[in-house]
């Protein structure tokens, strides 16, 4: 039984890829474009997943339902000075989850930049990867890439 729902679990990724993202099929007999095109879905699919999973570790959201949650606002940039903030204002019901959520990422990401300068970007990324996968890794030890090798 645990076989089924792995390989089920397994096979949601690649529906989700092929019918959410539109990797069911080109129309060119042009196989470079095939290929060029089939790499942009994955890389954006990879982009997106990793996006969403750093948003909220503790489960995974298909891109049906996770678009429409993370990408249902409008953002206005503001400029002053040196810095500049975006303002996203969401009209979704789930409005204050969804800021709750973007706020615990935007203070994340913020202290990986407030160490960046200590961190090679390797270290960076292990870090960025580690709190992606924090769900699978409950004692939230810190991936390092000599574990990778």
């Amino acid at each position: 039984m645990n076989h089924y729902r792995n390989r089920a679990d397994c096979e949601n990724n690649f529906d989700e890829i092929k019918n959410q993202w539109g990797w069911d099929g080109y129309v060119t007999k042009d196989l470079a474009r095939c290929r060029m095109l089939a790499r942009m879905v994955a890389l954006i699919y990879n982009w997106w997943t990793l996006y969403v999973r750093l948003s909220n570790p503790d489960s995974h959201k298909e891109s049906i339902t996770s678009r429409p949650l993370l990408m249902s606002s409008i953002g206005k940039l503001t400029e002053s000075g040196n810095q500049k903030k975006i303002k996203l204002t969401s009209q979704h019901r789930l409005m204050n989850k969804i800021a709750e959520l973007q706020n615990q990422l935007c203070g994340f990401l913020d202290s990986i930049k407030n160490i960046a300068p200590q961190l090679s970007p390797i270290q960076a990324w292990c870090r960025i990867l580690t709190k992606a996968v924090s769900k699978f890794a409950p004692e939230h030890k810190l991936l390092f890439v000599d574990e990778f090798t």
